[in-house]
């Protein structure tokens, strides 16, 4: 295993200007939205189906907290991972000022 003593071009120079690029975010994938009454939810059970206001081909919307910082569509990993879901990214914010 290479260290950033042994790379010849050194440490990443974004890690440089900021130590915590390198620690892990959650991101949540938002598919869809559904909004029943009370009384048809309370009577949902095992199988039940709660329709959401989105298609399977629609836009997934990424979030880090309440902020939208990307969209993009649900497909399925090959090979080794598959049956793993995935989202390929089709548009994203700039976050060159920040997630604040």
């Amino acid at each position: 295993m290479m260290s950033d003593q042994d790379d010849p071009q050194g440490p990443n120079t974004a890690e440089l200007r900021n130590p915590f690029s390198s620690v892990p975010i959650e991101i949540t994938i938002s598919v869809g939205k559904a909004r029943p009454l009370i009384r048809d939810l309370l009577k949902m059970g095992k199988n039940a189906v709660l329709p959401l206001d989105k298609r399977v081909d629609d836009a997934v919307e990424l979030y880090v907290g309440e902020r939208l910082i990307a969209r993009g569509e649900l497909e399925e990993l090959e090979g080794d991972q598959q049956g793993q879901l995935a989202v390929r990214l089709t548009e994203v914010a700039d976050l060159q000022d920040g997630l604040g």
